[in-house]
C-alpha cells in the first residue's frame, strides 16, 4: 500500500504546489512541502531530469518516478491477481534468496544500461527511457516484497 500511496502522492503534490495562492489551501501546500521534502531525501530532484506536470517538476526525477510507478503497478497487480497461499510451495510465496537476487540483477540491467550510456556518452536518454528502465526495477522489487509478505502471513 505504501508504494501505491507514494506513487499517487507525487503527482498530487505537484498539483497542490502549482495552484494559484488564492485557490490553494494551506493544507495542500503543506502536503506538497512534505512530499517534496521526502523526495529531496531520496532523489536529486534535478528539473532537467524530471517530468513536469501543471508547469512544475515532480518531486522525484523521471527514473525515480518510473521506479515508484512500476512498484505501485506491481503491488496493484499482486493484489488483484494473487491467489491466497494455502501451503508454502515452490509455486507461490516468496522467491528463494538466490532467485530474488537473480531477478534483481536482471531487473537492474535496464537502469544500469541507461546509467552506463549517460556516463560514457555524456548524453541523457529521454525521460520516458529513464522512467521505463526504473519501472522494471520497481516492479521487480515490489513483486519480491509482495511475495515475501504474503508468505509471511501464511
Amino acid at each position: 500500500m505504501l508504494a501505491i500511496g507514494w506513487a499517487v502522492a507525487v503527482p498530487v503534490a505537484v498539483f497542490a504546489a502549482s495552484r494559484h495562492a488564492s485557490s490553494a489551501s494551506s493544507t495542500g501546500y503543506a502536503f506538497a512541502l512534505v512530499v517534496y521534502g521526502i523526495g529531496r531525501l531520496i532523489c536529486h530532484q534535478r528539473p532537467e531530469r524530471s517530468f513536469f506536470l501543471f508547469g512544475a517538476p515532480l518531486a522525484v526525477c523521471a527514473r525515480c518516478a518510473g521506479i515508484y510507478a512500476g512498484a505501485a503497478l506491481m503491488a496493484i497487480a499482486e493484489g488483484v491477481w494473487a491467489h491466497p497461499v494455502q501451503q508454502p510451495s515452490s509455486h507461490g510465496g516468496a522467491p528463494a534468496g538466490g532467485a530474488a537476487r537473480r531477478l534483481l540483477l536482471i531487473a537492474v540491467a535496464p537502469t544500469a544500461a541507461t546509467l552506463l550510456y549517460e556516463w560514457t556518452t555524456h548524453h541523457m536518454p529521454g525521460h520516458w527511457v529513464r522512467a521505463a528502465s526504473g519501472a522494471v526495477l520497481g516492479a521487480a522489487i515490489a513483486w519480491i516484497v509482495c511475495r515475501a509478505s504474503s508468505a509471511d502471513s501464511v
